[in-house]
């Protein structure tokens, strides 16, 4: 049997290792052999792979996208490339921007320069709904125009934007998969939804910025990798698919669900004032991946919220050292914690 030989990068990460291990899983596809690039840099998590090291469909090479010579060894051993690696981090107080620009951007740009010198490649760039900035009403076709609001929104826009160039130009296969907000296992805590289930779960108060009336569309991360999935088999070169869950809810709606999955209720939150410039509403239309590719979101939100609670609740040794880690990153109380 040939193998489809896959480079996945950032695959230590929250979505990128479900993406991994639904790919060689017992409902992945039979014919592929997945390599995991990622330079371990805050939420990269190797253990979450160590069982798929006893395969021997899988390999993990700790290293940096921006590293031209190593991506250049990779992509000759390559037939695809689902490229998730992406710097989070540069939205936080005492965070410049540098870093982002470097991995998003530079390091999208490495790549798609090796897939063209080692092609044919194809080439799934994995973005987000932030790129498009906030909408007060409707909701986001792909057709829209990007206007991020965030620097770390603005780099992922520009990765975008360069993947996409490099198939219009150079007829690289790109698709773009744009996902909404993500929860689920293993999600290292510096997120909302893992942070509340870790704070509630040891006792502690949360705080709510604004009063919590953000809205985001939130998809389980099994959903979300079934649709990068599709996008990867099923869609077209130069395309690109929001994949979204149709559950818009307010911040404060999913710590009402979260309270309620943790046995805990309101006098545990708290109500901070607001003063951080953040993006209020994000709402894409999804109709083009359901109707092309026919996805189809399986997870309701209240039950996957549950489920994910059950999830921290058994494996406290996993998340106590990291919210501890989180915290001590941010530096302060108080920072505003990204959806």
């Amino acid at each position: 049997m040939t193998r489809t030989r896959i480079l996945v990068t950032g695959g230590a990460g929250f979505v990128g290792s479900h993406y991994v291990r639904a790919l060689l899983g017992p409902d992945g596809p039979a014919d592929v052999t997945v390599t995991v690039l990622d330079a371990l840099t805050h939420a990269g998590r190797p253990a979450g792979l160590d069982d798929l090291r006893r395969t021997d469909h899988f390999a993990f090479v700790r290293g940096d996208i921006c590293d031209q010579e190593l991506v250049d060894e990779l992509l000759t051993a390559h037939d695809q490339v689902v490229h998730f690696a992406a710097e989070t981090r540069v939205d936080r107080p005492g965070h410049g921007a540098e870093a982002c620009v470097r991995t998003n951007v530079l390091g999208t740009q490495t790549l798609v320069d090796a897939a063209l010198r080692h092609g044919p490649k194809r080439f799934v760039h994995i973005s987000s709904d932030e790129v498009y900035g906030s909408i007060r009403a409707g909701s986001w076709p792909e057709t829209d125009p990007l206007r991020p609001n965030s620097p770390r929104a603005a780099t992922k826009a520009a990765s975008d934007l360069i993947a996409l160039a490099w198939h219009r130009t150079h007829g690289l296969d790109v698709r773009v998969a744009r996902g909404c907000t993500t929860y689920g296992p293993r999600q290292f805590p510096d997120r909302l939804v893992p942070r509340f289930i870790c704070l509630l779960l040891e006792g502690r108060p949360v705080l709510l910025h604004g009063g919590g009336h953000d809205v985001r569309d939130w998809i389980h991360v099994d959903d979300h990798v079934r649709g990068i999935e599709l996008v990867r088999t099923r869609g077209r070169p130069g395309e690109v698919y929001n994949i979204g869950a149709g559950n818009e809810r307010s911040v404060r709606d999913v710590t009402a669900l979260l309270l309620h999955a943790c046995d805990a209720d309101w006098s545990r939150v708290g109500i901070v004032t607001d003063q951080t410039v953040h993006d209020r509403r994000y709402a894409v239309d999804a109709r083009k991946i359901r109707d092309e590719l026919g996805f189809d979101p399986r997870r309701d939100l209240a039950a996957g919220l549950a489920e994910t609670v059950d999830w921290y609740r058994t494996h406290r040794s996993w998340w106590e050292p990291l919210l501890h880690l989180a915290e001590r990153d941010e530096g302060r109380a108080g920072v505003y914690l990204r959806s």
